[in-house]
């Protein structure tokens, strides 16, 4: 089988593996309990990858809070800073485009009567910033845009969508979730407030991710969604779960050293699948410059996206959209968000070329997709 779906999910990097094993092994101790060497040595590894986030980022490590993903991410620092700061208004501005974990969080907030502006995007899937702008108000606590989209691949100017969010003295938080480890981020520089990370996007263990936030100029403060020991400054209370924060700070790392080459490569593999695509009649989704090196949405007209990914499977691992509703016969919410409209939305397919991809195998699922994506058309005319 092709893996052809790094958006859902990236395989485990053995080099991450082999930086966990110690802990799932010898190395168990409680990271909490410092007052013996198991503990302190657990204690250690989990600063190590705080730190390695921290760079990853460009964040200070006492400004990252781990977490379970992205999606918890999300929710404590949705809730968190609408919650904590609620003294100041009662207003969130998001994006149309957004992840689940953030539009489910702010239609929650709706039901407990907070008022919620969604900004709509436009065909690249870039949010308006002049409408941006306009839906601040002087009682919006947060605006929250994600830096790079899941479905598209499109990446946001994060530092322009912060200036505006500072300018009218709202918090700004994105999710990084599919950036962090791809895209250079520097949160300092681009002024940003809160970052959601994930592990599992960037070749390292499900189950854990970070939430940035931070601790200067201004300070943030996050109501927390959890209560308990007390762990992670009491933003996120419970036992740290040593082997992931492990494999996370080296997937960080990895990541950091080589990024810049690996995109370059990527970039190459989406130019050779999206040549073949055309050929066949696809078309690119998102934008078509700014976005992920990896990502490839492409509609094929006429078709269903569906049958496609039937006809190649299980020799190629692809997908219609968003892993989060991967079992939805709905269409994309991103899509429509773009204006594809729901035939547009359900002749589309993404495609996610990763680390370990090869020549061989992107030109050969290239070749198998277009000609099954010619196959359907025939079928359906």
């Amino acid at each position: 089988m092709i893996y052809l779906d790094h958006n859902a999910t990236t395989p485990l990097d053995p080099r991450v593996l082999e930086s966990m094993m110690p802990y799932l092994t010898g190395r168990f101790g409680n990271a909490s309990s410092s007052d013996h060497a198991y503990g302190s040595e657990a204690a250690s590894a989990v600063e190590e990858a705080r730190a390695a986030v921290a760079a990853l980022i460009g964040a200070r490590p006492r400004e990252i809070v781990f977490t379970s993903g992205a999606t918890e991410s999300d929710n404590l620092a949705v809730r968190g800073a609408m919650s904590r700061y609620s003294d100041r208004g009662d207003h969130l501005v998001t994006c149309a485009a957004e992840h689940e974990a953030v539009l489910e969080t702010a239609r929650a907030l709706e039901g407990e009567g907070k008022r919620v502006t969604y900004v709509p995007v436009d065909g690249r899937g870039e949010v308006d910033a002049g409408l941006l702008e306009e839906s601040i108000t002087e009682d919006t606590v947060l605006v929250s845009v994600m830096a790079a989209n899941n479905e598209v691949g499109t990446v946001a100017d994060v530092a322009k969508i912060s200036r505006i969010a500072r300018a009218k003295g709202a918090l700004f938080h994105t999710d990084a979730a599919q950036a962090a480890g791809h895209e250079e981020l520097d949160v300092g520089r681009m002024g940003v407030d809160l970052a959601s990370v994930s592990a599992h996007k960037m070749y390292g263990p499900k189950g854990v991710g970070a939430l940035y936030v931070r601790g200067v100029s201004p300070r943030v403060a996050l109501e927390p969604q959890m209560r308990g020991g007390g762990q992670e400054r009491g933003m996120r209370p419970g036992t740290p779960n040593v082997p992931a924060i492990a494999g996370f700070g080296r997937a960080a790392r990895i990541a950091a050293a080589e990024m810049g080459a690996e995109n370059e490569r990527l970039r190459g593999f989406a130019r050779c699948m999206m040549d073949e695509f055309a050929g066949a009649g696809g078309m690119l989704n998102g934008h078509p410059e700014r976005r992920l090196a990896g990502n490839l949405s492409v509609r094929f007209p006429g078709i269903e996206s569906k049958a496609v990914i039937s006809a190649v499977s299980p020799d190629i691992a692809i997908s219609a959209g968003s892993a989060c509703a991967a079992d939805s016969v709905e269409p994309s919410h991103v899509l429509l968000a773009m204006g594809l409209g729901e035939r547009g939305a359900h002749s589309s397919l993404r495609v996610g070329i990763g680390r370990f991809n090869t020549f061989e195998e992107i030109s050969g699922a290239a070749a198998r997709i277009a000609a099954e994506a010619k196959s359907v058309a025939r079928l359906g005319a």
